[in-house]
């Protein structure tokens, strides 16, 4: 029996759905990866940044696209050891067309080799974008499934499809 892990990024505050700028009090991954936990026992790992991103849309956008940019690795609050775990869902947000800076910090301080990756993403009308080919690279050795990507601002009313894809054979 494989021992599931659902490691995800998640930011609530001003979001865009659907070209509208929404405050959220549970960002859209988040809910995606609560989702998850009723199909599939799986412990849950939140990356969270030490200097999280601005709160409104604008200036969290403009912090994203300057650290994609540079580059950065922005240091997170915590971490966790993966190594026990066969099967991981790794969600985030699209930002930039690909995932925040963060997720990189998290991934590339980890040992991938043999783990099975099962991806999901929150976008609002890239899908994957260049996500799968950067998360191939921080993850060396990982066997990547087929993903899940899911229109943000559907994210809410996703639950059952959630389920198929979770249920689904590879």
């Amino acid at each position: 029996m494989s021992k599931n892990l659902i490691v995800f990024f998640s930011r609530a505050g001003e979001n865009i759905l659907n070209s509208v700028v929404q405050k959220l009090e549970v960002g859209n991954t988040e809910v995606a990866a609560n989702f998850i936990t009723e199909f599939v026992e799986a412990d849950k790992f939140k990356v969270e940044m030490v200097n999280p991103y601005p709160e409104t849309y604008g200036e969290c956008t403009a912090k994203a696209k300057m650290d994609q940019g540079s580059n950065a690795r922005p240091e997170i609050k915590n971490d966790m050891d993966i190594s026990d775990y066969d099967v991981i869902y790794i969600g985030f947000p699209i930002y930039w067309d690909t995932m925040p800076m963060a997720m990189f910090t998290f991934l590339e301080n980890h040992n991938w080799e043999g783990k099975i990756i099962k991806p999901f993403v929150t976008h609002e009308g890239s899908g994957f974008a260049n996500s799968l080919d950067d998360l191939g690279k921080a993850c060396a050795g990982a066997t990547i499934k087929e993903g899940l990507a899911i229109h943000g601002a559907d994210v809410r009313g996703y639950k059952f499809s959630i389920r198929r894809w979770v249920n689904k054979e590879d």
